[in-house]
Parts: C-alpha cells; structure tokens; sequence
C-alpha cells in the first residue's frame, strides 16, 4: 500500500527501512532512509503505526514499549 503519496514510497519501503542497519527511531529519520522529506506530512502518523507493529512483534507481539492502556 502506498503510504507517502507527496514522495511515493510504500508500507513495504517503510518496513525495509526499519530493517536496516542503524534502524530509524522516529518518522523523521524513516524519511531520511528512504532518501526524502516529509511533504504534507499526512503518513507520518501512519509511519508511526508500522514502527509500532514492527517494535510489537520485535518483543513478541505485546504491546509496544511505552503505549498507554485503555
């Protein structure tokens, strides 16, 4: 799916991204990575839900480090 329409770049790009050494901590650095900049800066928040699941199912499946309940 493609998630950066402004710099076209997908979930798969993202989570490639993530994989690599020195792995991205923020949105910011993922656009970095992936050789852009953040545009209109609508996918940040849904950058921001891959790292979750990709920090998520690094420790298991749980609940990424720092989430709040409820």
């Amino acid at each position: 799916m493609i998630v950066c329409s402004c710099n076209v770049f997908s979930d798969h790009d993202v989570r490639t991204a993530l994989s690599d050494e020195g792995t991205p901590r923020t949105a910011r650095q993922v656009y970095g990575c992936l050789g852009c900049s953040p545009q209109c800066g609508r996918c940040a928040r849904t950058i921001q839900d891959i790292m979750d699941e990709a920090v998520a199912g690094a420790c298991g499946g749980g609940r990424p480090h720092g989430s709040r309940l409820g």
